[in-house]
């Protein structure tokens, strides 16, 4: 197994080496690719120091499978490139999520899909993997009609740079900003970039991406994205009406026997999910489950992961191994 990891320098890259080895994913050998100014450095992986080669050189290697997290630019350019030489890509940018002939893959719902045939498999946003992971069985039970999303994103979804300026913030320091506004202190209403409707990007992912992946678009989905504070973990108010009615009991059921769900949710105790309790974890947290009562059929949660891991890194590593154990590579 000849494995690349593209953009193994930045936020996402280093969290992908560190799941790597948790889960002892089967590695003959270890490419570590990124941008030119990166090439030669050296990064150390389970014991053994790793130099950073660049983009040309990975795809004259010809790896069995290749992990994108370096932008969509790149993997634009580079993700056909090494398909056409046999790689299978799993590309953790936007570039070709809403393409109709790339899947778009949330393991434990749609990896059933994939085949040999498909050498570039698109990777969900981080806010999307944790809805659509508490979503998804709900939606099979009592059939989604209108979801009313709010996210709570930290600033480890814009990259390091946003995280230097909150640590630059904290500590009274000027230096470079990566929003048009200080963060600390702060809420920025502002994910991704404006599109012509007055959502941001962010907010039309939400919206597109788990049509996409629950193959399904009876249902609609509308999302207010915004930007606070915190180092690491995303988290999601999210309100859904349903065709068929419920019991609380019963919603919690189904999603405590959820693979990669844990529930969190009990109001006597102050137990509910929080970005400081996800960090550094794989699952997705629920809590909050609570029944709209200003309509029929709809229900509250509070949905939260850390976007690192199974928002970026655990989600695409879970697809490797999907691959690797179905003999996809």
């Amino acid at each position: 197994m000849k494995l690349a990891l593209v953009g193994a320098t930045g936020m996402v890259g280093e969290v992908m080496l560190k799941v790597l080895t948790e889960r002892n994913f089967p590695i003959d050998e270890l490419l570590l690719v990124a941008s030119e100014k990166s090439v030669g450095k050296e990064i150390l992986f389970k014991g053994k120091i790793h130099k950073v080669i660049g983009l040309k050189e990975a795809v004259a290697a010809k790896p069995n499978i290749a992990i994108f997290s370096a932008g969509g630019s790149t993997s634009l350019e580079w993700a056909p490139k090494f398909a056409e030489v046999g790689t299978t890509v799993i590309d953790n940018s936007s570039a070709w999520r809403m393409e109709p002939d790339k899947k778009l893959i949330v393991p434990e719902i749609n990896a059933h899909l994939l085949t040999k045939e498909d050498k570039i498999i698109a990777n969900p946003n981080c806010s999307t993997i944790q809805l659509v992971m508490a979503l998804a069985p709900l939606h099979k039970k009592y059939k989604m009609k209108r979801v009313v999303v709010s996210t709570y994103q930290s600033v480890s979804g814009t990259g390091v740079k946003a995280v230097q300026q909150m640590e630059n913030e904290i500590a009274g320091i000027k230096g470079e900003m990566a929003y048009p506004y200080p963060i600390h202190k702060n809420a920025l209403p502002h994910c991704d970039v404006f599109e012509p409707n007055g959502y941001t990007k962010e907010e039309m992912k939400l919206a597109r991406e788990p049509q996409k992946i629950l193959d399904d678009r009876t249902f609609s989905i509308t999302a207010t994205a915004v930007r606070i504070p915190t180092t690491g973990g995303h988290s999601e108010a999210v309100n859904v009406q349903f065709e068929n009615d419920f019991e609380l009991g019963d919603i919690r059921k189904i999603l405590h026997q959820t693979p990669g769900i844990t529930v969190q949710d009990n109001p006597d105790t102050n137990t509910y999910p929080m970005p400081i309790y996800a960090h550094g974890k794989d699952e997705v947290f629920v809590g909050r489950i609570r029944r709209d009562e200003t309509q029929p059929n709809t229900l509250n949660m509070w949905i939260v992961s850390d976007n690192l891991r199974k928002g970026a890194a655990t989600n695409a590593i879970q697809i490797a191994e999907y691959l690797v154990n179905n003999k996809l590579v």
